[in-house]
């Protein structure tokens, strides 16, 4: 029968000193695949928060958990993670502001997404943003078409900040609305004014079928050009 406050049991869970290398050794690794795992799943996996800033929530609260439920977990190793995730935050913190470089690497960076009332094609292809999840957002602020907006950033923490036209400067922009947006064809009913649904170019066409100036595609929906009502 096991005894409560087993002091070499509690500590170090009967495992030799030296272990606490191995458990320094443990915890810088995982310490950088939580790092590059939440690197590669993008701003948006982590939304409110930098990925560093999740990873280092993430790492402390396994490291706290586990010694206070199991009692196979020493304290010892536990305390010792908790070092080595404060070394490696520190030295993360201090390489951050020595290099820029670093720093976007591992906060990333702020990225235009609208400019001028057009999607920047290539940020979308990098940033993995689905295009449903980012017309839910502009949806959200009142949005109802890209002439409405002058420019969009994606910032580090996953939020998606917007800068509007001014009413009298609104143009004619890809409709986001769903009712709208769900008329997309590739063929061209009337004349009139038309937008790209992949890139927003936004250009008066005939009735038929044509590509687009600037992505090449052939997909198309009536523009519109209201003002925001907020």
């Amino acid at each position: 029968m096991k005894q409560i406050f087993e002091w070499e049991r509690l500590l170090f869970n009967n495992l030799p000193g030296n272990f606490l290398l191995e458990v320094i050794f443990r915890s810088t690794v995982m310490f950088i695949i939580l790092l590059l795992t939440l690197k590669m799943a993008g701003k948006r996996g982590v939304k409110q928060l930098s990925i560093f800033e999740t990873v280092i929530i993430i790492a402390l609260g396994s490291a706290a958990g586990d010694p206070m439920f199991y009692e196979d977990v020493g304290i010892i190793p536990a305390a010792v993670v908790f070092t080595v995730i404060i070394i490696l935050y520190r030295s993360v913190t201090w390489l951050t502001g020595k290099s820029k470089r670093f720093e976007e690497f591992i906060e990333g960076k702020t990225e235009c997404l609208i400019n001028d009332g057009k999607f920047s094609v290539s940020t979308f292809k990098k940033e993995s943003l689905a295009q449903d999840e980012f017309f839910t957002e502009l949806r959200i602020k009142s949005i109802e078409h890209l002439g409405q907006v002058k420019h969009a950033f994606i910032e580090t923490t996953g939020e998606v900040s917007i800068f509007y036209y001014e009413d009298k400067d609104v143009g004619y922009g890809l409709p986001i609305l769903p009712a709208l947006f769900g008329t997309k064809s590739t063929i061209i009913p009337n004349d009139g004014i038309y937008s790209c649904t992949f890139c927003g170019h936004t250009t008066e066409q005939k009735a038929g079928t044509a590509k687009c100036g600037v992505c090449k595609k052939e997909e198309w929906v009536a523009s519109i050009n209201t003002v925001r009502i907020t």
